[in-house]
């Protein structure tokens, strides 16, 4: 199904660059985090604010995440994708749906210093490691996992932006997938981090693509046992399209 009635002009509020309409920058592949906590009385989801030094959506509050490394598609995780969550990433794409879900779990460590995965005693040693961040992951005897982790979307910077990504978002409860309860940590990438409620967003400076995807979360969590399609949303011969990808 595809509705043009989405505008990716909303992925944030400056204006478009037309000098790069007609050769446009190649997407990088990303991911991102959408950590939900269920344990008071309403859901909260875990954000902050990006640094105004930022040349992409400074100052706005986002989700964590960031594109993806080499390194991402070499660590194991313990716990492996549900099939359907795998299949509905591998829609139009041909990029490792266990390299995307991991680098959105080590941007989310980098950023928040949130661990998710499970604790191991049989993970990888950190000394066989290159990658700095997963080296300081593994060394806290945690081993990512994955099996808990839901699509709910991708979004395709439209093709007027210096700066683009083909993101893939993921939600996650973080009782379920958080191997240390702790608080967030501010980091260089984001500041204020914080657990906020549905009604407390409603009230932050978010990009108009953010706010969309917060939307299609809180439908996943008010109603978790209905069907929901994860998004796609691209630009295409001067048009803007969203999509719902299905394993039918």
């Amino acid at each position: 199904m595809t509705d043009r009635s989405f505008n990716p002009g909303q992925f944030d509020d400056s204006p478009p660059d037309k000098s790069f309409a007609d050769n446009p920058v190649t997407p990088r592949d990303a991911a991102t985090m959408i950590l939900v906590r269920s344990d008071g009385p309403q859901p909260r989801i875990l954000m902050g604010q990006r640094a105004g030094g930022h040349d992409f959506m400074p100052n706005k509050y986002v989700f964590p995440g960031g594109r993806m490394d080499p390194a991402d598609q070499i660590i194991r995780p313990i716990g492996q994708l549900a099939s359907s969550c795998r299949s509905l990433l591998l829609k139009k794409s041909n990029v490792s749906p266990e390299g995307l879900a991991l680098s959105a779990i080590r941007e989310t460590f980098e950023e928040t210093g949130l661990l998710i995965g499970e604790n191991s005693t049989s993970t990888i040693a950190s000394s066989d490691v290159e990658d700095e961040s997963w080296k300081t992951f593994l060394s806290q005897n945690v081993k990512p996992s994955l099996n808990h982790l839901q699509f709910i979307g991708r979004a395709i910077t439209p093709p007027y932006r210096p700066k683009r990504f083909d993101a893939r978002f993921f939600l996650a409860r973080s009782e379920t997938v958080l191997a240390q309860l702790k608080r967030p940590m501010d980091s260089h990438e984001l500041l204020d981090l914080r657990w906020f409620t549905f009604e407390e967003i409603a009230e932050l400076d978010l990009p108009s693509i953010t706010r969309f995807v917060i939307g299609e979360a809180q439908n996943r969590i008010q109603s978790p046992n209905e069907d929901h399609a994860p998004f796609l949303t691209y630009w295409q011969d001067n048009e803007s399209y969203l999509e719902r990808l299905t394993n039918t």
